[in-house]
């Protein structure tokens, strides 16, 4: 991964890639980096081509990036509230060539004024999804802004960002989360308040026989399907390497749910 001066007025950053160099990928080099979560994330939404997309706090759009890689030809909204990010996800998206995915400057729960977007009554958009900050609002502070913003998070935010983001569904679309196992319960709760039915929990094993730190929960717009919990994915073998079924993911951006 190499150091790309500064963009304009951005802060510096590195240049590497996603999906086996498939997405060239920005991000900063102090703050919040990216993980596997948006990658992993993404692999759940089952979008199809021409369908709309969107991602609440996209951050530099690794996770919209991801999609659009995998399902050509959607349409996609990225939401981030971090001025800087928003500049520096545009960048991305123009690099990587997507015309119809756009970067949008919001802080959720409130929607942005966007053609797309809508209050209630009229809903476009297929699917929505998100990585939500994971520390409560009490926990230690980042001295990184940028970084803190990405991290913490009132625990009844969790349930706001659900409530905005499932109101923007057309009916049976569906809403993706990556959060950790800490908020599992929250999480679908916040869902099944929301209206989203088939809630679907996907653990993430770091190893085999080692409890998952990170869960994909996705439900879907008024379906009274009954919840399912599924085996999940192994990321790792023991000795650290990636899994047969996590590079097919990570490197081939092979779905992960149909």
């Amino acid at each position: 991964m190499t150091v790309i001066s500064r963009m304009d007025t951005l802060p510096p950053v590195t240049l590497g890639t996603l999906l086996n160099g498939r997405v060239r990928y920005r991000q900063f080099c102090d703050g919040y980096r990216t993980g596997l979560e948006p990658v992993l994330m993404a692999a759940c939404v089952p979008a199809r081509a021409g369908q709309y997309v969107l991602e609440g706090g996209c951050g530099a759009g690794a996770g919209l990036l991801c999609l659009a890689t995998r399902v050509r030809g959607i349409h996609g909204i990225g939401l981030e509230c971090d001025s800087h990010t928003v500049t520096l996800g545009r960048a991305n998206v123009s690099d990587n060539g997507f015309d119809a995915i756009r970067i949008v400057h919001a802080t959720l729960p409130v929607m942005p004024g966007d053609p797309q977007l809508s209050g209630p009554g009229v809903r476009r958009i297929d699917h929505a999804f998100a990585n939500p900050p994971w520390h409560d609002h009490a926990s230690t502070p980042s001295p990184m802004p940028r970084r803190d913003r990405a991290r913490r998070l009132p625990r009844a935010g969790l349930a706001q960002w659900v409530g905005s983001l499932s109101a923007q569904l057309r009916h049976h679309g569906t809403l993706t989360l990556a959060v950790p196992a800490t908020l599992l319960d929250h999480a679908i709760s916040s869902m099944g308040d929301s209206h989203l039915g088939d809630v679907t929990v996907f653990p993430c094993w770091p190893r085999q026989g080692v409890a998952a730190k990170i869960v994909l929960i996705r439900g879907r717009m008024g379906s009274r399907t009954p919840a399912r919990l599924l085996p999940g994915i192994v990321l790792h073998h023991s000795d650290g390497t990636f899994t047969q079924e996590a590079c097919a993911v990570l490197r081939d951006g092979q779905p992960l749910l149909d």
